[in-house]
Parts: C-alpha cells; sequence; structure tokens
C-alpha cells in the first residue's frame, strides 16, 4: 500500500509538471474580484488601496491575455502567487518617488544637478517644524498686525553683511532679474565685456538684462576694461554701474580689471548707484580653513557696493534662494514691486535659511555643523581611509573584470565658485582588467540601478568614485548595497 501511494503521488507530481510546461489558455486566466478576494493580495490591498491594485491587476491579465493569444503564456504566470508578485513590483516601481536620494562621487561639491548645498541638521528641523505647525510667515507678533515675509530673515543678513536692509527671492538670477526691471527699465546698465557671464543653463546676463528691460552697455574688451571706459559710457540714461564677479570661469594674462572701490567712487560722483553680482557669496573669508580665497559679501557691502545680490544654495550652505542686501531705499523699493511677490520665496526655504545664516554666528563652529564647509574641509587622510576600508568589498561585487584601486585625484567646488581651485581629496579608481570583458559604461549604469544610486564620474578610460562627499554616517549603507552590483 504504501509502495502503491508513493508511486500515485510520483504519477501525479509528474502530471502537474506536465501541465505547468504547456501553453496557458486565455480562458483560464482568473478573474480579478477571484484574484482580489485570494491571501495573496491581502497585504497589497492594505498597503496601496483598492484603486491602486485592481488598476495594476487589469493592466497585468491584460498583458497575460496577450501573451496567451499570441501562445506564449506559461501556466506558472496562472498562479494567484505569482500574479501577485508581478502586481507587487509594478505597484512598488510606480510608489518609488522620482526625486531619490544618491551618493555624490563625482567628486563636484556643490554640484548643480545633484541639489547643490546639503542643509544642516538645524536647517532640517526648522523646515520640519515649519511644515508641521502654523508659523508667523508674515505676522507681527508684536502688534498683532501682518507682516513682512523678509523681515525673518533681514536682520540676520544685515548682522552677518553689514548692509542697511536685505531681502530673499527664489535664486540669484531672480535676484538680478528684480534689479534691474526695477531699477533700470527702459534705461542703462554699463558692464565690463569681461564679465557678461553664462550661468549654467545657457542663461546669459544680456539675456535677463533684456528679459528685464534695461539696456546693456559693454564697455572695455573681454580682456582688459578700464575706469576711463565706464566714464565715458556714463550718460543721463544711466541707471546702474554693475559689476560681475567671475565666479564660474578665469581670465589670466594681459589682463586688467577696475576695481569695486573704483567704481564706487566714479559712480558716487555721478550719481549713479553701483550693483554687484556677487553670485556664490560666501559670508566668511574661506582662508581661516586653508581653502582657495573667495570675496566675502560684507567685504563688497564695506567696499561700497549700493546692492549686491548672491546665491544661497552655493557656498552659503543653504537652501535655493537669491539674496539681496544694500541701501535701505534701495530694498524697500524692489520689495514694494509686484514682480517681488511673483519671485518670493515659501515659508520652508525662509525656515531654512534662517537657520543656516543663525550657524554664522559662532563661526568657530562652522567646520562642523555647516555641511557644505565640512565636506570642503575634508581631509585626504579621512577619504583614504575609506576607500581603504570599501576598496576589498567593491573589488569582490565586480569580480575579475574589474580592477579597483585606492588612488589621491582632486575635488572641485562645483556651481561655478572657485573654477580653476582644486582640492586634493582621495577614492576609488576603477579600470576594465585587459582581456576581460568589462565595461565602465555598463558598471556605471550599474551604479545608478542600486537602490540609493551612485553618480560617479568617468574620464581617462576610468571610472573615478572620490569620496569626499560620503560622510561616515552614510558609509554602512553605501557598503551594504555594494552587494546587489550587478556590472
Amino acid at each position: 500500500m504504501n509502495v502503491l501511494r508513493t508511486n500515485g503521488a510520483r504519477a501525479m507530481s509528474a502530471g502537474k509538471m506536465r501541465n505547468l510546461v504547456e501553453p496557458g489558455r486565455a480562458a483560464e486566466i482568473p478573474s480579478v474580484d477571484r484574484l482580489l478576494n485570494a491571501r495573496a493580495f491581502e497585504a497589497l490591498l492594505a498597503q496601496h488601496g483598492r484603486t491602486q491594485v485592481i488598476a495594476e491587476l487589469r493592466t497585468h491579465l491584460d498583458s497575460l491575455r496577450h501573451a496567451a493569444l499570441a501562445g506564449g503564456l506559461g501556466r506558472t504566470s496562472l498562479v494567484g502567487d505569482v500574479i501577485a508578485a508581478a502586481v507587487e513590483a509594478k505597484l512598488a516601481q510606480a510608489a518609488r518617488l522620482t526625486l531619490r536620494p544618491v551618493f555624490n562621487l563625482t567628486g563636484t561639491v556643490l554640484h548643480t544637478n545633484l541639489g547643490r548645498a546639503l542643509l544642516p541638521e538645524e536647517a532640517v528641523r526648522a523646515v520640519g517644524q515649519a511644515l508641521t505647525a502654523p508659523v508667523n510667515l508674515e505676522f507681527d507678533l508684536q502688534s498683532g498686525r501682518r507682516g513682512e515675509r523678509d523681515l525673518v530673515i533681514e536682520k540676520l543678513l544685515c548682522e552677518l553683511t553689514g548692509a542697511e536692509a536685505a531681502m530673499v527671492v527664489n535664486n540669484n538670477a531672480a535676484a538680478v532679474l528684480l534689479m534691474l526691471s526695477v531699477l533700470a527699465n527702459r534705461r542703462e546698465v554699463i558692464v565690463s565685456r569681461g564679465e557678461l557671464i553664462e550661468i549654467g543653463g545657457s542663461f546669459r546676463l544680456p539675456d535677463i538684462m533684456r528679459r528685464a528691460g534695461a539696456k546693456l552697455v559693454e564697455v572695455g574688451t573681454t580682456n582688459r576694461t578700464h575706469l576711463s571706459d565706464y566714464a565715458q559710457a556714463l550718460s543721463a540714461r544711466s541707471a546702474l554701474l554693475m559689476k560681475v564677479h567671475t565666479s564660474n570661469y578665469a581670465i589670466s594674462g594681459f589682463t586688467k580689471s577696475v576695481t569695486l572701490a573704483q567704481l564706487v567712487e566714479l559712480g558716487r560722483a555721478h550719481g549713479v548707484p553701483v550693483a554687484v553680482d556677487l553670485g556664490s557669496g560666501s559670508l566668511v573669508d574661506l582662508t581661516r580653513w586653508q581653502l582657495p580665497r573667495e570675496p566675502t559679501v560684507r567685504e563688497t557691502v564695506a567696499a561700497g557696493a549700493d546692492l549686491v545680490s548672491f546665491s544661497g544654495d552655493k557656498l552659503l550652505g543653504g537652501p535655493q534662494a537669491g539674496l539681496l542686501v544694500g541701501r535701505g531705499d534701495l530694498i524697500r523699493k524692489l520689495r514694494k514691486d509686484p514682480l517681488k511677490r511673483a519671485l518670493r520665496v515659501s515659508k520652508l526655504t525662509l525656515a531654512a535659511l534662517e537657520a543656516v545664516l543663525a550657524l554664522y554666528r559662532a563661526p568657530e563652529f562652522l567646520a562642523d555643523r555647516l555641511t557644505t564647509l565640512r565636506l570642503l574641509v575634508r581631509s585626504p587622510a579621512q577619504m583614504q581611509a575609506q576607500a581603504v576600508r570599501l576598496r576589498p568589498r567593491l573589488q569582490r561585487s565586480l569580480g575579475e573584470a574589474y580592477q579597483v584601486a585606492n588612488a589621491p585625484m582632486f575635488s572641485q567646488i562645483g556651481s561655478g565658485a572657485l573654477p580653476i581651485d582644486q582640492l586634493p581629496s582621495y577614492g576609488l579608481a576603477i579600470r576594465v582588467v585587459k582581456g576581460k570583458r568589462g565595461s565602465l559604461e555598463r558598471l556605471d549604469a550599474a551604479l545608478r540601478a542600486l537602490p540609493r544610486p551612485v553618480i560617479s564620474r568617468m574620464a581617462e578610460k576610468t571610472l573615478w568614485l572620490d569620496l569626499r562627499c560620503l560622510e561616515a554616517s552614510d558609509e554602512a549603507v553605501f557598503d551594504t548595497q555594494l552587494g546587489a552590483l550587478r556590472p
């Protein structure tokens, strides 16, 4: 009896196996209602809701019908658990947000395409509070009346820069647009040819001037501009003398430029305000941390500039914003213009910006508390130690087709700040082993496909993983997911 039962079971198993191998028919596809009542779908319904599950389930069943009609439907595809797993994978993919955290191993700290400055914990907490509770965004707590949102950061900005007044819009290009539109519409703005910058995305200063209704008056040449060039261009239609900090390129050799102090003296003699587009907008002298020198906002204000514009998410280390500081009468005029409302920032930006600016009151702690500065001042020795720890795991994951080596390299600040200055760095250099079938392009794509994508840099037949922006708090996550790498 036992032998007969065993043989029968074997025969039944073989029969089931044959059924699973045979093509499935469209008539055998389970109905939506039947599947929804199955245990396999209970968790999906609880997590994603009935609407999404039904929509994705119907799409999947339609694909099964097409496969059955084409004679290519395997019977295993009709099993309820298999269908549930396929629907779950689609729902998980659809639920994944487009904006995702990545590992920036490009060597560019302020990477425009990766969101520029990372906010410190103080800013994150301030944003969280502004998200979850009402705040006095435009409400004066002392008078009980409506207030002005720029006042959230004006006092701090004036304290840190020495300016009379300050305001904020959504980025530095918007700050320049507002300044030109209000103060120079249908009038002339005098700029050196050597300072007619183009920023990322092909946005050019002459284009912004045109949009603002200002007439650009170019003076000097690309490499040499004299004070007399500005003086000869002045007329009754002159609205501004403008100086632009060329933060994203450098001209060297036979050059000459007019200092801000000279331009201020000329402007005051003729009653024409001087505006400075400072770009990166450092609030502190970076040489304090052995970093390349960049003019500060305070120095620019002290030199007599009537208006100074700069970015919030570059060297300042805050959220995306355009900051304007300078003379009180000019700031008030800009603030009253209708265009200001179109360019205003949200409570989240103000919350983050105030928290970041507050850190500058204690500059001795900045290198620890301000994320951007902390990344810029990391020592190559720290990064080298990381490379030593990570190289063996990465080499095992990549196999014999690739060679992974610890290597010195150079980082850059990025986002147009100090373009010719490089920071000694350290990381991992990956090359294809000669005679093997590895591919750096395929590996680069595999790194981007990891749960937390890794963004690298490719040059000189090498894939470079610069570890400057991989802080200790993220190293374990990076190390763990290397096991999932399939180049």
